[in-house]
């Protein structure tokens, strides 16, 4: 099985920006996040009752990658979806699926949200909920004694401390 490597965080915390980068530098697989193909095929957010098939596809995306590549990059895990479920319906049961999945993954890396806060059209609430959101996963993650690795700065430096946790210097 593959090395699978988590990026985590809020919305706007520049972590689709980083996979795809660490992957181009490591020559893995990549994994984008299939929520933000959802939302542009519908043209909005999910309902509740449709969350649960959104972290099972990001799950499975996952899986097929691990198959066919050594490490993968993970633009967001089913955990993502689990807390925004838990946030935005007051519904946990996405969650310990979630915190097992999250479990095999070999390393996280938590976007803090320090970036400026960009619109993105229906999927960006703003920086308020951003910063309540980043509580919310750092508080998930603690509970369960998931390490992670925290990525903050500008572009370059969320590289070289991403790459430099993966295990290679920054290019």
């Amino acid at each position: 099985m593959a090395r699978m490597i988590a990026l985590l965080g809020a919305e706007c915390t520049g972590k689709s920006t980083l996979a795809e980068a660490l992957a181009r530098q490591f020559n893995a697989g990549l994994v984008s996040e299939y929520l933000r193909e959802w939302c542009d095929a519908h043209g909005r957010t999910p309902l509740q009752h449709e969350q649960a098939h959104i972290a099972a596809e990001q799950a499975a995306r996952i899986e097929a990658a691990a198959r066919a590549h050594e490490l993968v990059f993970c633009d967001t895990t089913p955990l993502i979806t689990a807390l925004c479920s838990q946030h935005y319906f007051g519904d946990d049961s996405l969650l310990v699926p979630a915190l097992a999945f999250q479990r095999r993954c070999a390393l996280t890396l938590l976007c803090a949200p320090d970036l400026p806060w960009l619109a993105d059209g229906i999927q960006r609430d703003g920086p308020e909920v951003r910063s309540r959101f980043d509580g919310r996963l750092r508080a998930a993650l603690s509970a369960q004694s998931l390490p992670w690795v925290d990525i903050c700065g500008d572009e370059a430096s969320r590289l070289a401390q991403a790459a430099q946790a993966v295990g290679a210097p920054a290019r």
